[in-house]
């Protein structure tokens, strides 16, 4: 989904959905499980992945498929004192001309089995009618202009559009398709001046994070050849109120700084347009620690500058300067060493601060500037007990706010002093992205979904509370055979797991259904209740989508997080176990019908699924995964998840990194259920090195079909093409039906 808008934004909230939004189209991980009685007994053998050898000069032969040669190269190292086996190292070189001949081996090996499958040909029918279609994103106000980005019925991206005024004619600000022929070209964070007269934006290639960041200026529709700023992976403009600069965190280009330690070297600058980017004066110097980085912000108004250095999404510092002051300014804390999250909205020179500390599901302050300690702070909205607090916006001024009632979502407005005003009327359950509007604005818009309703968008007024539909996906499916039910399992621990099956209203539950089951389970990402259009075509073919809500997230606040973080990982997959057992159990389906999918941290969840317990699964589709869990921080961005997941180098952390990272756990000889593997050559997030390293040890190990799939000109989040989202949801999709029915 592409978002037309945002100078007054809550940061952590964006940095959520984008990171969600990144996901392939039907990630999430999932896992299904096998009939009792089943073992529970976690695998031994830390250096399983050498447990099978291949002949060097030969392919492997299994069934019709013959595997490229993946020679295995004795490599072990002692780490901590305890051996560890990499045969496949050798594969994370993907610049070596073995490998780069290899993977193409392997791609063409994946796509002629994947096109021969008979399903495929009616998948691809469905998801083209199903995929295409106008959506839209409700109109933001700068100034006197208005605004969106939609896509049309047959376009492959957002275009972003403004209009002079509420009634002036349209005009065309960016085409992202018209970048590059083959549409290779994406647009990523877009910010537009309060006076809507420029319009920035990070434009990358192949979809990768890596971006350099420009500026249009809106009336002529021409970019700025002198405000093009490179090493804008992390940048984000945020104006200042009379749009002649803007701060960003930026990174430094030299290519002599290892990728892996490229992002200790963010910081904060200022960029006064018009002039070199080069001599953009530093306002924050960089950490020179990989694990942390910056999310900086100025207060609509311009007053205050804050900025948050971030560790994973368990400690947040906050710094603010005051920019009223004549002089130079000085960082001051507003929070510093506290193991929380803490997110800032600045309004009318307060700050309204959403946090967890000392409240599990979150609650919220007000803050005077002129006495920010802690001791002085002002609660005004109290933790609810049977709600998380997700997200807070100061729209029409008053609170928005968003909470997750075991992962459904509910939208309240409250008084600036904490007090309710109404919950605003949803037109079923499901979930709901906020208000979206500005603070002096009574005007205000929010969506609605769910995993059986498009998409609905509904304008607002934020004093009397009377709403109108603004905007409604169609989509040529009767939903209305289709219901959502929610569910609880039992996890291993005791602990009760949500999770919501989508399936027609007269299933017969006798075990047989093509069922796939999804979920992430990290970095405190809360599972929403969202319409897929893609799903839909898995519905549409006889299928049962599942969603689960594991641990590791942030559905029933920090505690649920810290459950599935670091030395906890297993409860995720416990909590994935746990649902399928329970979808068996009742009677919905069976292992030889249960299939999962998962793709970036829900790869690790199908990884782990497929080493731990493959008795329960019929077939698995893992995508852009983590599978190598002890050099996972060597190459890419992974050294800014070492909080999430902890690193190997910490010989505490070492242990319990070793007991469940995939591709340690692949033992010859055992019975695997069929396994797609879908990588992209342009991920700069997650390295596909994992993804490579794991097709080689399943493929010498298992007696199941192994397929490795490769995107081209693809990011962490795919092709944010459609065509390419139908091509790869497609292949997906044909491989689980083939091997579920």
């Amino acid at each position: 989904m592409a978002i037309a808008r945002v100078s007054h934004r809550n940061s952590s909230r964006i940095r959520a959905i984008a990171l969600a939004a990144a996901l392939p189209a039907c990630a999430g991980g999932g896992s299904s499980q096998g009939a009792p009685p089943v073992s529970t007994s976690r695998p031994p053998s830390p250096s399983a992945a050498s447990s099978a050898s291949v002949d060097a000069n030969v392919n492997v032969v299994h069934g019709a498929l013959a595997y490229p040669a993946s020679p295995r190269e004795e490599l072990r190292e002692t780490i901590h004192g305890v051996a560890v086996d990499d045969p496949y190292r050798w594969l994370e070189d993907a610049k070596a001309p073995r490998v780069k001949a290899w993977m193409a081996a392997q791609d063409a090996l994946a796509r002629t089995t994947l096109s021969a499958i008979p399903e495929k040909a009616g998948l691809v029918e469905k998801l083209t009618r199903f995929a295409y279609g106008a959506s839209e994103q409700p109109p933001s106000r700068h100034g006197k202009r208005y605004f969106t980005s939609r896509r049309g019925a047959k376009d492959e991206k957002f275009s972003y559009w403004m209009r002079e005024g509420k009634t002036g004619k349209e005009q065309l600000v960016l085409d992202p398709s018209a970048l590059s022929k083959d549409g290779s070209v994406s647009v990523h964070a877009v910010s537009i001046s309060q006076d809507g007269s420029k319009f920035a934006y990070g434009k990358s290639e192949n979809n990768a994070d890596d971006a350099t960041l420009y500026v249009r200026d809106v009336t002529s529709g021409k970019d700025s050849t002198i405000d093009v700023i490179p090493g804008a992976r992390y940048a984000y403009a945020s104006w200042t109120p009379k749009g002649d600069g803007f701060y960003y965190v930026g990174l430094p280009t030299d290519p002599s700084i290892p990728v892996d330690l490229l992002p200790g070297y963010s910081e904060v600058r200022y960029h006064s347009l018009g002039t070199d980017p080069k001599a953009d004066p530093i306002v924050r110097a960089h950490l020179g620690d990989p694990s942390r980085y910056f999310d900086i912000d100025l207060s609509r108004d311009g007053h205050f500058l804050t900025l948050r250095i971030e560790r994973g999404r368990s400690q947040h510092d906050v710094f603010v300067q005051d920019m009223r002051v004549n002089g130079p300014h000085e960082w001051k804390p507003l929070v510093t060493g506290v193991e929380a999250n803490f997110a800032i909205n600045v309004y009318k020179d307060k700050f309204y601060v959403r946090t967890n500390d000392g409240a599990a599901r979150y609650h919220v302050y007000v803050v005077d500037p002129a006495k920010m300690d802690r001791a002085s702070w002002k609660e005004i909205v109290p933790e609810r007990k049977d709600a998380t607090l997700k997200f807070i916006d100061i729209v029409g001024g008053r609170l928005s706010m968003v909470y997750s009632k075991d992962a459904l979502e509910e939208l309240e407005l409250h008084e600036l002093d904490g007090k309710l005003v109404r919950k605003v009327a949803l037109p079923g359950v499901g979930g709901v992205a906020g208000m979206f509007g500005l603070p002096e604005d009574d005007e205000a818009y929010y969506s609605f979904e769910s995993y059986s309703t498009p998409p609905q968008i509904f304008q607002t007024s934020i004093k009397v509370g009377t709403s109108k539909l603004y905007w409604k996906r169609e989509i040529p499916v009767d939903t209305s055979k289709y219901e959502v039910e929610a569910r609880f399992a039992t996890s291993k621990d005791g602990t009760k797991v949500p999770y919501f099956v989508t399936r027609p209203k007269d299933l017969v539950k006798d075990g047989k259904a093509v069922t796939l089951i999804t979920g992430y389970g990290g970095f405190a990402i809360s599972t929403s209740p969202t319409f897929n259009p893609m799903r839909m075509a898995f519905l549409e073919s006889g299928g049962i989508m599942v969603t689960t809500a594991l641990r590791g997230g942030d559905e029933y606040g920090k505690p649920w997080h810290e459950a599935g973080m670091r030395g906890h990982k297993q409860n995720v997959f416990d909590d994935f176990f746990a649902v399928a057992e329970d979808l068996i159990a009742t009677g919905v389906t069976s292992p030889p019908h249960l299939g999962i999918f998962g793709g970036s941290n829900g790869g690790l969840l199908m990884g782990a699924a497929i080493t731990q317990r493959p008795e329960l699964f019929g077939a698995v589709v893992c995508a852009v995964p983590l599978l190598d869990m002890i050099r996972y921080t060597k190459l890419g961005a992974g050294k800014t998840w070492i909080d999430e997941y902890g690193t190997a180098d910490n010989a505490a952390d070492f242990p319990a990194l070793l007991a469940y990272s995939p591709y340690h756990h692949v033992r010859a000889g055992m019975k695997y259920p069929p396994l797609l593997l879908a990588s992209a050559d342009s991920d700069d997030r997650v390295d596909p090195f994992h993804a490579r390293k794991f097709a080689a040890a399943m493929q010498a190990a298992s007696n199941s079909p192994v397929l490795l799939r490769i995107e081209k000109n693809a990011g962490h989040g795919g092709g944010d093409m459609i065509q390419k989202s139908i091509e790869a949801s497609a292949d997906n999709y044909a491989f689980l039906l083939s091997h579920l029915k």
